[in-house]
């Protein structure tokens, strides 16, 4: 995984209160929707070429087009100077 991402200790909790540590992240939500095996296909896929673990992606939800579901990967990534 590149170096520019940081470890997300507190998962899906964002700091609200404008601190240093949230000036220097930007957050980055790569969603990905379709049918449930182009879905689990594209996280094995995104995991094999290095991009993210497997249990990053958020569990399988239910997406607006009845027929798909969809899955969320959160990264903090560090903002360069």
């Amino acid at each position: 995984m590149s170096q520019e991402f940081l470890p997300d200790d507190n998962k899906f909790d964002l700091p609200n209160d404008g601190s240093a540590a949230e000036s220097e992240q930007d957050v980055v939500c790569v969603t990905v929707t379709g049918s449930p095996k182009g879905v689990r296909e594209t996280i094995l896929t995104l995991y094999r070429l290095g991009f993210a673990e497997v249990g990053d992606w958020s569990p399988v939800q239910r997406a607006a087009n009845p027929k798909q579901v969809m899955s969320v990967l959160i990264r903090r990534r560090k903002r360069k100077a």
